[in-house]
């Protein structure tokens, strides 16, 4: 990927799951492929047990089943070392900020990992597809590449396309930039503060993006009704949003007590 201007590594990665709930859903399957600014480009890819059945309307799209990953590791068991391989790479990845990061932190947080990608700068190459031309992935492989993507829904396969369709769309769009901070400005043009977007920045204060309150500010509701926070936290809310609104909490108790925030 020669026009792709890296000051430091990128890892793209794809994700075959259970399902499309972040705070259910497990992965069963990952592709992460890191670039280097020198060139060098390293692998890794494997196969997970979700611990959980793989409904079968799933294991219809993605073609792994229970069968597959009854020995394959849990994802616990792999997660230090591959947070540890990640560590001070950029993101990419293809529609990965709305699903596949999301999903991630969730695992993560679940094996102990307390994630926090803010420092990273993060490339959703559907979202260039989508203010550009507007299609899905097979769809863009096709347009940019002129190519038919064989084994979609491998994460593998699906990572190397997303990686291809993006070396197009540098070549073909002179105006999105071609370093990583550029294109992470271009593919995000909402702020949100936790990975399920439960809870969004308005003015910038945090507010909710659901329910009866949306569009409120999340501290103005916790000061007149508390127990929606315990409700929050009580409720299948994803755990990065539990994480997120436990901070926003804890700083309302801080600058009550006068103590700096």
């Amino acid at each position: 990927m020669p026009k792709l201007t890296l000051k430091r590594p990128i890892v793209f990665f794809d994700l075959e799951t259970t399902g499309t709930d972040h705070a259910k859903d497990r992965i069963v399957e990952y592709a992460f492929i890191k670039l280097s600014p020198d060139g060098k480009k390293e692998k890794n890819v494997k196969r997970i047990n979700p611990g959980m059945p793989i409904p079968p309307e799933v294991t219809a799209i993605h073609g792994i089943s229970d069968e597959d990953v009854k020995n394959c590791p849990v994802f616990k068991q792999v997660a230090h070392n591959l947070y540890e391989w990640m560590r001070g790479c950029d993101l990419g990845g293809y529609n990965s900020s709305k699903f596949d990061l999301p999903l991630l932190a969730e695992e993560f947080l679940r094996a102990g990992i307390n994630v926090d990608f803010t420092e990273r700068h993060m490339v959703d190459v559907q979202q260039i597809f989508f203010k550009m031309e507007a299609r899905t992935l097979s769809a863009a492989y096709q347009f940019y590449c002129q190519k038919q993507l064989e084994n979609a829904h491998s994460a593998e396969a699906d990572i190397e396309a997303t990686m291809d369709v993006l070396e197009a769309q540098l070549e073909r769009y002179e105006n999105i930039g071609t370093d990583v901070p550029a294109l992470h400005q271009f593919t995000h043009t909402d702020e949100y503060v936790d990975y399920a977007r439960r809870i969004v920045m308005k003015d910038g204060h945090p507010v909710f993006n659901f329910g009866k309150h949306k569009g409120r500010k999340v501290e103005d509701i916790f000061n007149a009704e508390p127990q929606y926070y315990d409700w929050m936290m009580q409720a299948d809310f994803a755990l990065h949003t539990k994480q997120k609104i436990s901070e926003i909490l804890n700083r309302m108790k801080l600058r009550k007590s006068g103590l700096k925030v």
